[in-house]
């Protein structure tokens, strides 16, 4: 028997979804080699069948290749890297700024006067909830500013707006000073490594404070150029313009000393910063284009969606042929909607439809294995049954962009208190349809819809099957209408309130009226209808209530203290000379879902 030939070691960098061909060709053997070591484990497979990542892995080491495992985008970023290095190919661009600060500090309205537009008159309670990209342009330059909201809910928004960006501008205001958002706005920015540069805003009102501001920010380490630090603080004003231009020019000044270069010829690549399913031109998403150009017609990849661009609109609405780097832009094309923060990357149609079937099958298979995960076991229900009933809301929720649905899903759980757990059983973009209420009817659940209107028909089928649908705008309504919601589960807090007790003095019979126990108020008050605990000794004999209460002849509605009366209760004729009688009401309260 001849010996193996020794086969050099050879590195091989391995991507999702590889097929047996393409890995053949880096290890450099015959792609009949792979099959057989693969059916010697027992797998049948056929030349151009994508491989796992293990497999693919195991695979390679057994032809002595030394592994590296990288995303499909990674892979495009590396071999553009390698090919700029080599040409030189770089050109300086925009630097692309993120907006972050406290909510109701002025962010949006910082943009308007920059933008000299009305964003935030068009905001529901002039909070904003979506991540908006817009292009600025400063005599023959540009800036890209992305708008990020202040609600401590939207954390994972703002984590993906300092991803994305190369300077954060945090903009607090002058009269509030530093807040939590603020505090986890300078986190953010300092976890992505980008400069921040402090505007200082409402400085025109009069409680304004601008040096306090500073004194809180120097202890957060931000120390203000004029006291021997390095962070650039301006002090502005959004509603009178003031400080406007020295804002712009120094985020000019820091983007020119990072020296932000991109590769105008590449293949496009860049985020998802929002998503969403608009009714007439169906799933869109909010791009920027970090590096490359991006063209009408490129085919590219979106996380588990990949599509051709059908057509490309600038922050303003307008159509354009082309995007280049640092450019926000709106794609339209989409075969579905993908996950705001996705990769997005320009490939050849056959790469991209391959890499995206690949991930929608490993989607499904997760989405499989969570739903099997998730059924009860016995030892589950027995721990339910010895923790005692858990109420359960469950929410088919619908929202304008994927962000909202993303940020709404982590944030409607964590309302869930010990008696009441909040459920989302669905969760999606779009109008609310008529299979959504189908779904919240066969469930008993309530449809909560966050900046979309239900469609006719699915209105209509709602107020038949008796469907709640809640639309909302605003955040902070939505979370405190569904308190409101959560305490209504739960069961009523009965408060017992004693009123007052009276002595069984004579009994008589009187025909039509049963027994009257002939009474003496000792302390309190007895009323009519009220409820009454006959005691015997201390010990409860009977509890009803107070049909008939008389002072002498004459019906009384209540006895005080001092007097007699004539006392029948319901259903009762046992009464006794000496029983105590002890009246008393039933308050019942909503109970507070704590």
């Amino acid at each position: 028997m001849p010996a193996p030939v020794q086969r050099e070691p050879r590195a091989v960098v391995v991507t999702e979804g590889i097929t047996v061909r393409e890995l053949a060709e880096k290890l450099d053997v015959r792609a009949k080699e792979l099959l057989k070591s693969l059916m010697d484990k027992g797998m049948f497979a056929s030349i151009n069948q994508a491989l796992d990542v293990q497999t693919a892995t195991q695979l390679a080491e057994s032809f002595n290749g030394i592994v590296e495992v990288v995303s499909f985008e990674q892979q495009m970023v590396q071999e553009e890297t390698k090919h700029e290095e080599a040409t030189g190919n770089l050109t300086p661009r925009a630097p692309v700024v993120t907006v972050m600060g406290h909510v109701d500090h002025g962010k949006t309205s910082l943009l308007d006067a920059i933008r000299e537009t009305d964003v935030a008159a068009g905001e529901s309670g002039g909070i904003t909830q979506h991540i908006g990209a817009y292009e600025v342009r400063i005599n023959d330059r540009r800036i890209v500013f992305i708008d990020t909201p202040g609600h401590e809910a939207f954390t994972r928004m703002r984590a993906r707006g300092a991803k994305v960006t190369d300077i954060v501008v945090l903009v607090v205001g002058a009269d509030d000073g530093v807040m939590p958002q603020t505090e986890e706005a300078i986190d953010h920015a300092r976890a992505a490594k980008v400069p921040i540069i402090v505007a200082i805003n409402k400085i025109d009102i009069p409680d304004a404070q601008p040096e306090r501001v500073k004194r809180q920010l120097a202890d957060r380490n931000l120390m203000p150029e004029e006291w021997g630090g390095d962070t650039v603080m301006v002090e502005v004003s959004a509603k009178t313009k003031k400080n406007i231009p020295r804002l712009l020019e120094m985020i000019l000044l820091v983007g020119d000393l990072r020296e932000l270069k991109a590769n105008v010829d590449a293949a496009a690549a860049g985020t998802v910063l929002e998503s969403r399913v608009d009714k007439g031109r169906g799933p869109v998403a909010t791009v920027l284009v970090q590096n490359g150009t991006l063209h009408v017609g490129d085919f590219f990849v979106c996380g588990a969606v990949y599509g051709k661009v059908r057509a490309l609109f600038n922050d303003r609405g307008q159509p354009v042929k082309e995007a280049g780097p640092a450019t926000p832009v709106e794609v339209l094309g989409l075969q579905g909607v993908p996950d705001a923060g996705d990769q997005f990357q320009v490939a050849d149609e056959a790469k991209a439809r391959h890499i995206v079937e690949y991930r929608q099958g490993k989607l499904r298979e997760a989405t499989l294995a969570k739903s099997s995960s998730s059924r009860l076991t016995l030892d589950q229900l027995h721990e339910q049954l010895r923790s005692g009933e858990v109420k359960e809301l469950p929410i088919v929720l619908k929202a304008d962009v994927q962000g909202s649905v993303e940020v709404l899903s982590e944030m409607l759980p964590k309302l869930s208190t010990d008696q009441v757990k909040l459920k989302i059983i669905h969760a999606s973009v779009g109008a609310v349809s008529e299979t959504d209420v189908l779904l919240a009817s066969a469930s008993s659940a309530i449809i909560i819809g966050f900046g979309v209107r239900p469609e006719r028909k699915a209105a209509d089928l709602a107020q038949q099957e008796g469907v709640d649908i809640r639309l909302h705008t605003i955040i902070y309504e939505l979370s405190d209408e569904l308190k409101k919601a959560m305490t209504g589960l739960l069961t009523p807090v009965v408060k017992e309130v004693y009123l007052g007790r009276a002595e069984v003095r004579n009994t008589f019979r009187i025909k039509g009226s049963g027994m009257i126990a002939g009474s003496y108020v000792q302390d309190g008050i007895i009323k009519r209808d009220a409820e009454v605990r006959v005691l015997r000794d201390n010990a409860v004999v009977y509890t009803g209530r107070i049909v008939s209460l008389k002072r002498f002849k004459d019906d009384a509605n209540e006895v005080r203290s001092g007097f007699e009366c004539g006392i029948s209760i319901s259903n009762f004729a046992d009464v006794k000379v000496g029983d105590v009688l002890e009246c008393f009401t039933l308050d019942r309260s909503a109970a507070a879902a704590s």
